[in-house]
């Protein structure tokens, strides 16, 4: 019972413009973690305030935000970016 990601076209255009190491850290995570486990909420924090609903993941210096779909075990990537931009 894994868990699959999948990308918003917003969050897939920011993760092209980021450099190419910190798209490989991010994927990796999501392949190696996020994916693999039973519980993707092991690994993230939950969002407060406007942005409740949602979860966050730390990746180095950059945050992966998303939107975990119980039913389906899907994890949608709503955001991807450096943590002083990231949650404007």
């Amino acid at each position: 019972m894994n868990w699959v990601y999948q990308f918003d076209q917003r969050a897939l255009k920011e993760l092209r413009k980021l450099g190419r190491e910190a798209q490989l850290a991010i994927l990796e995570f999501l392949d190696e973690r996020v994916a693999t486990d039973e519980s993707p909420r092991r690994f993230g924090k939950p969002l407060k305030a406007d942005l409740a609903g949602l979860w966050r993941y730390r990746v180095g210096d950059y945050r992966i935000v998303c939107q975990l779909r119980d039913h389906e075990l899907i994890v949608l990537v709503v955001a991807v970016g450096h943590r002083r931009d990231i949650y404007r």
